[in-house]
């Protein structure tokens, strides 16, 4: 298939800057992912959609505060570090800006309390830091670091917690599994009373999903790898709603990936932690998602061809038409699409 058969036209006034004030007055598109039959509604109308039984699977990954801004030792220039992967216990593979500089050895200098050498350098070109910090890390690093928001939102956040879920717990991503910027606590207590089932997985956002494709024909691609963890709790809560007969309603590619790369890799869900570069587009068998909670995504993204595999490419282009007919918001802080 051609990158190009997943474009569409948007203009950068349906991009959502800031976030709703309150998360379920989101609006929600409701998709029937066979023949495209589409409801307007607002998101805390996904009440009405789910059934006693059913299994709401959310991905309970923390955004890290992982761009920090430094200088040069003995230089004034400013430097952008954004942090990607921990690769050792004081190691980070990194984004530095601007990068040509940074030779193997230069050492950065973020306060007092903490600084780094670069201490090695990827074929993609990121910098490998070595940290050194005086008190604790994660500590420092909420006080320093500033949230990774994606390149396409241009205000600064003023609460970090805009651009984290009600129930992240896990620190490790540098971006938000942001279908679940939607939901509130209170809305998550009304789905338990209602007898729908919560499992939490985890899989930590990288920065490669903002990696645009680069390739004319999608095959060609080549996905980045994001780690993932599925405890006991989840495992069983997942396998008892397959097995009496509810639906698994994924909330977010993110959750999305990691069920069915479980699937994929032992042939059933199970207690697991593991790294996934699952490429998911049309053609697809899913074992495990019935429905599916998620944003509006990017033209050409890996994205928007992982929810065009749960329907069709010509009903998520149809409903993305729509929405701008209708004057959704768009990415990260837009609205939802429920695809059931």
């Amino acid at each position: 298939m051609k990158t190009r058969d997943f474009y569409y036209e948007l203009d950068p006034s349906f991009i959502a800057q800031t976030p709703d004030e309150k998360r379920v007055n989101s609006k929600l598109m409701v998709l029937n992912r066979d023949n495209g039959a589409i409801e307007d509604k607002h998101f805390y109308d996904i009440l009405d959609h789910l059934n006693e039984g059913d299994c709401l699977v959310l991905n309970n990954t923390k955004v890290i505060p992982a761009r920090l801004h430094g200088h040069r030792e003995g230089k004034e220039e400013s430097i952008e570090v954004l942090l990607l992967k921990n690769v050792g216990s004081t190691s980070w593979e990194t984004l530095v800006k601007p990068g040509r500089k940074m030779k193997i050895g230069t050492k950065i200098v973020f306060s007092d309390k903490l600084s780094a050498k670069v201490a090695g350098i990827t074929d993609e070109g990121h910098r490998r830091l070595d940290f050194t910090y005086d008190g604790n890390f994660q500590d420092i690093i909420e006080d320093l670091g500033e949230m990774p928001v994606p390149p396409y939102i241009s205000e600064k956040i003023k609460d970090k917690n805009d651009y984290q879920t009600v129930y992240a717990k896990i620190d490790g991503s540098v971006a938000a599994p942001t279908a679940g910027l939607h939901f509130s606590n209170e809305l998550l207590n009304k789905i338990r009373d209602k007898g729908v089932k919560i499992a939490y997985l985890t899989l930590h956002v990288g920065y490669g999903t903002f990696k645009p494709v680069m390739v004319d024909t999608i095959e060609d691609h080549h996905m980045h790898s994001e780690i993932y963890e599925i405890n006991d709790m989840a495992s069983q809560t997942i396998n008892d709603t397959i097995e009496e007969g509810g639906r698994i309603i994924a909330v977010g590619t993110t959750s999305v990936r990691t069920l069915e790369s479980v699937y994929q890799r032992f042939g059933n869900i199970r207690a697991c932690s593991g790294s996934t570069n699952i490429f998911i587009y049309p053609g697809f068998t899913f074992r495990v998602v019935d429905a599916l909670i998620t944003n509006f995504h990017l033209p050409e993204s890996t994205l928007i061809m992982l929810v065009s595999a749960f329907s069709k490419r010509e009903i998520i282009l149809n409903a993305y038409e729509h929405a701008k007919d209708e004057k959704y918001r768009f990415f990260s802080f837009g609205d939802a699409m429920l695809i059931e």
